[in-house]
C-alpha cells in the first residue's frame, strides 16, 4: 500500500516538473520571439539615399580636349554623405564623355579676336555616367552636363579635418573620441575648409594657357584639375543603417556655439542684383555633430536667411560686397518623422507628409567661409564678403609701359661726327609692342613699320591700364551650390525646437 502510495507521489511530482519545464521553455521562445525593447535600446532603419539635385565635388585629372564624346576621367574632391552616414568617399574615381560642344559668346569671341586669337572657340559639355569604388564596383549615375567651374585643385590639396573622419565614418553609432581633439578639430575645420582647397591657375599652366592665347589658331581642352559640380539627376541609393533612440535624442536640438558646417547654397546671389532683405535658402552637405559625437543636424537639413547688405563693384578696381546671415533651420519632414514617430513604425515618403510636421529651430549663424564663382574674396568676422585683386596686377601694367616705351623708341642713329646718317629700325621694341597688343598676328604685323609696332604698343599699354587701374571691380558672385561654411554663433532668446504649423512645402534638391 505504501509503495503504491509513493508511486503515485512520483508520478505526480515529475508531471508537475514537466509542467514547469514545458512553461519555462514557452517562456524563453516568447521572449525570443518578442524581445523587450528599452526605451534607450529601440533601434530603427534609415535610408542612405542621396538625392537628385545633389551635386557632385569632382576635379579632373587628365586634359580634355574639345570633342565630342572625348572620355573624361575625375576624382570626387570631398565625400558625400546620406543622413549622417559618408556613403561615397573622397578621391572616389568619375567616368564621363563630353556630351556636348557650343561656341562661346559673341563678347567672348571678340574679346579673343580683338587680342589676335581668331580659334573658333567653344566650350565643353562634360557629363559623368559611373562611380568606380574602391573595391572596384561600378555604379551607373546620370549628371547634368557642365562646362566646369572657374577654379583648379591643387596638386596637393590639404588634408580634410579629421573631426568628422571619425564621427561619420561608423555613422551615429561610432564611439566618442577624446575632447581634446575635438577641440583642436574644430580649430582646424575652421581653418581648413573647403573653399580653401580651390586655387587660381598655377604658374606653368598660367603661361602655357597664355602662351596659346598669343597664337592666331590653337587646340582647346579643358585644363587638368579643373573644378566640377556635377548635379544628379537620379537619386542613388547606398541600402540603409540601423540607429538608436538615444542616438538621436540631440537630433533637432540648437548647436553649441562655435560650430562650424560646410554647406551649399540653393539661392544665388551677386552684389550687384541682391538687394537687402533677399531670402537666402542653403542645404547642409554634411552632418553636424556635439562634442560627444551625437548627431545635431543631419545631411540635408534647410537653412535660412536674409541678405543684410549689398553693394555693387565701382570704378577703380572697388570691388562689391555682400553680407547675408542665417536666423533658422528646418529639419526635413522625414527626420521630424523619425524623432518623432514611435519604435518599429515604418517612415513614410517625404511627399507624403504633413506639412505641419517639419521642425523649425530658430538660431543664429554667419558665414564662416566661401568660394566664389568669379574672382577671390574675403570674409570678415561677421560674415562679410568683398571681392579682392591682387595687387601683382600693376606689374602687368608697369610692363606694358615699359613695352609702349620701348616700341616707339625710334631714335636716329648718329655718325661720327654726330650727323644723323639714319633712323634705328628697332626690331625688338616694335616686336614686343605688337605682340602685347595684338598677339602674334601684331608681332608679324610690326614688321613693316615702326610706327605700326608704337601703335600696337600703346595700345596695349591702353587696355592695360584700363583693366587694372580704371575698370570696375569684381561683383561677388555665388552660383547655385556655391560651397559655403556656416558657424553658428550663440543662442537665441526663443532657444528650444517647436512645430511650424504653416510651412512651405517640404525641401526636394532639384
Amino acid at each position: 500500500m505504501k509503495r503504491t502510495v509513493l508511486n503515485r507521489l512520483t508520478v505526480h511530482v515529475k508531471g508537475v516538473m514537466a509542467a514547469c519545464q514545458a512553461i519555462a521553455l514557452s517562456l524563453i521562445f516568447v521572449a525570443i520571439a518578442v524581445p523587450q525593447v528599452p526605451g534607450n535600446d529601440r533601434t530603427r532603419d534609415i535610408p542612405l539615399t542621396v538625392p537628385a539635385g545633389v551635386p557632385l565635388r569632382l576635379y579632373l585629372t587628365k586634359r580634355v580636349p574639345k570633342r565630342l564624346n572625348a572620355p573624361v576621367e575625375a576624382k570626387l574632391l570631398t565625400p558625400v554623405y546620406a543622413f549622417d552616414h559618408e556613403v561615397i568617399p573622397a578621391g572616389t574615381r568619375v567616368l564621363g564623355h563630353v556630351s556636348h560642344v557650343q561656341p562661346v559668346s559673341r563678347w567672348e569671341r571678340t574679346r579673343a579676336i580683338l587680342g589676335g586669337d581668331f580659334t573658333p572657340l567653344h566650350v565643353a559639355q562634360i557629363e559623368f555616367t559611373s562611380l568606380v569604388l574602391a573595391d572596384g564596383r561600378s555604379i551607373e549615375l546620370h549628371t547634368v552636363e557642365s562646362p566646369g567651374l572657374n577654379s583648379l585643385v591643387p596638386f596637393k590639396p590639404p588634408k580634410q579635418p579629421r573631426q568628422n573622419a571619425h564621427s561619420n565614418n561608423g555613422g551615429i553609432v561610432a564611439a566618442g573620441k577624446q575632447k581634446a581633439r575635438d577641440a583642436v578639430d574644430a580649430q582646424i575645420a575652421r581653418i581648413r575648409s573647403i573653399p580653401d582647397i580651390v586655387r587660381a591657375p598655377g604658374k606653368k599652366a598660367w603661361l602655357y594657357d597664355y602662351a596659346m592665347s598669343r597664337l592666331p589658331y590653337h587646340p582647346q581642352s579643358v585644363r587638368n584639375r579643373t573644378r566640377f559640380d556635377a548635379e544628379l539627376q537620379s537619386p542613388l541609393t547606398f541600402g540603409s543603417e540601423q540607429v538608436t533612440q538615444d542616438s538621436l535624442a540631440q537630433v533637432g536640438s540648437q548647436p553649441s556655439p562655435g560650430s562650424v558646417v560646410h554647406a551649399r547654397l540653393i539661392t544665388p546671389m551677386d552684389s550687384l542684383g541682391s538687394t537687402q532683405g533677399e531670402k537666402v535658402e542653403a542645404v547642409l552637405e554634411e552632418p553636424l555633430f556635439s562634442a560627444d559625437h551625437k548627431l545635431v543636424l543631419p545631411e540635408g537639413t534647410l537653412v535660412h536667411g536674409s541678405v543684410t547688405m549689398a553693394r555693387k563693384a565701382r570704378w577703380f578696381h572697388r570691388g562689391g560686397r555682400l553680407r547675408f546671415n542665417f536666423q533658422s533651420v528646418d529639419l526635413t519632414p522625414q527626420v521630424a518623422e523619425l524623432i518623432s514617430a514611435p519604435a518599429g513604425a515604418p517612415l513614410p515618403l517625404e511627399e507624403k507628409l504633413p506639412r505641419q510636421q517639419r521642425v523649425r529651430l530658430q538660431t543664429r549663424a554667419t558665414l564662416s567661409a566661401a568660394e566664389s564663382g568669379n574672382a577671390p574674396i574675403k570674409v570678415d568676422k561677421e560674415g562679410g564678403v568683398q571681392a579682392t585683386e591682387s595687387k601683382t596686377r600693376f606689374i602687368g601694367t608697369a610692363v606694358a609701359l615699359l613695352i609702349s616705351r620701348r616700341a616707339a623708341d625710334n631714335d636716329p642713329v648718329r655718325g661720327p661726327g654726330g650727323a644723323i646718317t639714319g633712323q634705328s629700325s628697332n626690331v625688338a621694341g616694335r616686336t614686343l609692342g605688337g605682340g602685347m597688343g595684338f598677339g602674334l598676328l601684331g608681332t608679324i604685323a610690326s614688321q613693316s613699320s615702326r610706327s605700326v609696332g608704337a601703335v600696337f604698343g600703346y595700345y596695349g599699354l591702353a587696355w592695360a591700364v584700363y583693366s587694372t587701374v580704371i575698370a570696375r571691380g569684381a561683383e561677388v558672385q555665388f552660383g547655385r551650390n556655391a560651397v559655403i561654411d556656416i558657424g553658428f554663433n550663440q543662442r537665441p532668446p526663443s532657444g528650444p525646437t517647436k512645430l511650424k504649423k504653416d510651412a512651405a512645402p517640404a525641401r526636394t534638391a532639384k
